[in-house]
């Protein structure tokens, strides 16, 4: 079953048109977003956690799928960390709010941590150039449940106080895994502190 996700999640990559992620340097495009913390609704600013300092945006393509599952539980477990440093986390996903709500407050997952969006029409994601694979109707989680959203790749933003883009992590360029993307951010908010 696994293997049946991983292979639409490729299909479902290979299908869209390439796009180039936004690079270090860029402006971050500004969003807000109804999401989730610790189960709760929560909405996000761009703009206001950027006067708290650096932010981090990732994108993953669905909650409760392998390495998406491993990401939240690393930035759950490194959380601390990065408010030590400054810096707030937010995730951004084609899921539903109803997704995002358990996600969030799973404490195998985000465990209420930090916050996680809905970017369910993808246009959150098409601002930062990011590939959008289309929805498949055979695509099901960990949990055997249907997803039924469209994936977006897994992109790791670090965007400094002053809402430039000081880095760009990707799975696809970089070659990192999920939890690489964690300690990959951590390393650059902290240097830039």
């Amino acid at each position: 079953m696994k293997k049946q996700l991983v292979l639409g999640l490729l299909a479902a990559f290979s299908a869209s048109p390439a796009l180039a992620a936004l690079k270090p340097g860029d402006a971050a495009p500004d969003f807000t977003a109804e999401g989730s913390l610790g189960g709760k609704p929560f909405t996000f600013h761009l703009k206001d956690a950027l006067k708290k300092g650096p932010v981090v945006v990732y994108f993953y393509p669905s909650a409760y799928t392998g390495g998406c599952d491993l990401e939240a539980h690393t930035f759950a477990e490194q959380s601390d960390k990065f408010a030590s440093a400054g810096a707030t986390i937010i995730g951004v996903s084609a899921d539903n709010l109803d997704r995002l709500k358990v996600f969030s407050a799973d404490p195998n997952f985000c465990a209420g941590k930090f916050p996680i969006a809905s970017d369910a029409d993808t246009k959150i994601a098409q601002s930062y150039a990011l590939n959008v694979g289309a929805a498949r109707d055979d695509a099901k989680d960990v949990r055997g449940e249907l997803i039924g959203h469209a994936f977006i790749e897994r992109v790791t933003y670090v965007i400094g106080k002053n809402g430039k883009i000081l880095a760009t992590l990707s799975s696809k360029d970089d070659k990192l895994t999920p939890d690489q993307h964690v300690s990959k951010s951590l390393e650059i908010v902290t240097a830039a502190k």
